[in-house]
């Protein structure tokens, strides 16, 4: 079930930053970021109401603090990395993800990784770094393809990765000590991470004019149900029943599967991402077997 879990959320989140990638707006990464929890708050409004705050305050506020981290933080460097590097080449960077959480989950909580699932998240990392080895796609604006904005975008990348390691690691831990439930830590993340986005919500010229052709609010909507509510509450589910460095290992694959919005996005990867694709299923199979 976490390995069926990871990999639909994986699915979900490319195609929601694919969806993110091509939305014309004015927007900041902050704003976008807290447009997308402030939507998907107000979806899981039903369960926000519901949240045992007496019984357990503790692990709520622990997830307040992860979704500040993982989903405030963490989003706002992925979004403004994904301007600038493409979907593919974006999450192409989470490859650090895997060793960074098989080695959080050792140090931190404990947890033992046998050589074999260390081998499959090495393999993944591998399979990822090679798919990231190409050019920005077409699309990319002549300011963004720059050196520098080039190097500003791999750090952002780089960021979010940290931050969402450490929120998942945080909100990890919550899930094995308390009887929360998955959807109910994915919303109190959710929660957490709009709370610390509120001093930059101001939406005033949210949209350049003259208005796109493609209407923006469906796209919008489908990105935040796809990415911001099914991708976190089933990313709950993966860290709820596997080890934090094989249940990161499977949400890694999103790389390999942006392989199928590439062309869309006017991305050419080379045989060799093709390739990697390959590496990446194998290294998912040796981590979940070990």
């Amino acid at each position: 079930m976490g390995v069926v879990a990871g990999l639909i959320a994986a699915l979900a989140w490319t195609l929601a930053s694919s969806l993110w990638r091509g939305l014309a707006t004015s927007l900041s990464a902050l704003q976008l970021n807290g447009l997308k929890n402030a939507i998907a708050c107000l979806a899981l409004l039903p369960v926000l109401m519901r949240l045992p705050w007496h019984q357990e305050v503790p692990g709520l506020l622990l997830l307040l603090i992860s979704g500040g981290i993982g989903i405030s933080l963490g989003d706002s460097f992925y979004l403004a990395a994904l301007r600038r590097l493409g979907t593919r080449r974006t999450l192409t960077l989470e490859s650090l993800s895997p060793l960074a959480a098989a080695s959080g989950g050792l140090l931190v909580m404990g947890e033992r990784l046998s050589s074999l699932a260390w081998l499959g998240t090495l393999m993944v990392t591998v399979s990822v770094v090679l798919v990231a080895r190409q050019q920005p796609p077409d699309g990319t604006s002549q300011n963004d393809r720059s050196t520098r904005a080039q190097i500003t975008g791999l750090t952002m990348a780089l960021a979010a990765v940290i931050c969402g390691v450490t929120g998942a690691a945080v909100s990890r831990n919550v899930l094995l000590t308390t009887d929360l439930s998955p959807i109910q830590s994915a919303s109190a993340r959710l929660l957490g991470g709009l709370l610390l986005l509120l001093p930059w919500l101001r939406f005033n010229r949210a949209f350049p004019q003259p208005r796109p052709k493609i209407a923006r609010w469906p796209r919008v909507l489908l990105a935040t149900g796809l990415g911001t509510i099914l991708g976190i509450l089933l990313q709950q589910v993966v860290l709820q029943r596997l080890p934090l460095g094989v249940g990161i290992t499977v949400l890694s694959t999103a790389p390999v599967m942006a392989l199928l919005v590439a062309r869309a996005e006017g991305d050419h990867p080379r045989t060799s991402g093709w390739l990697a694709s390959a590496l990446a299923v194998a290294g998912v199979a040796l981590a979940v077997r070990g």
